[in-house]
């Protein structure tokens, strides 16, 4: 009768561990999301969220820690779909075929520009 409660916690979790819920975004760079990849303690990263909260408060865009390994992973990805091969810095917009790594107010008409088809 003991064995019953092991067994049943064993055959849960390899029911449950072939399931994986992440959504596909959040496992590779798909075309029609917009990331965005950024440091906590980068200063154009802030200016650029600054930004982002003033002129589209709304936006769907998948902010990515590139502290943590998901954000990692996704980064690579980017850059390898940009050929991206040196320099690779935050923040980094990755958005649909375009991509802004950086940030400056002279960057701002560029993000707009790309942020457009993925605007509701």
């Amino acid at each position: 009768m003991k064995k019953l409660p092991i067994f049943l916690a064993f055959a849960a979790f390899f029911i449950t561990s072939g399931c994986d819920n992440t959504p596909k975004e959040l496992t590779e760079i798909v075309p029609d999301k917009a990331y965005m990849f950024y440091s906590n303690g980068c200063p154009h990263c802030h200016d650029a969220q600054t930004f982002l909260n003033k002129k589209y408060p709304d936006l769907n865009i998948i902010k990515l820690n590139v502290a943590t390994p998901q954000g990692q992973q996704l980064l690579r990805q980017c850059a390898k779909k940009f050929k991206i091969k040196q320099g690779l810095g935050v923040p980094l917009f990755c958005i649909g075929d375009n991509y802004i790594m950086g940030w400056s107010p002279r960057y701002e008409q560029k993000f707009q520009n790309y942020i457009k088809p993925f605007l509701k």
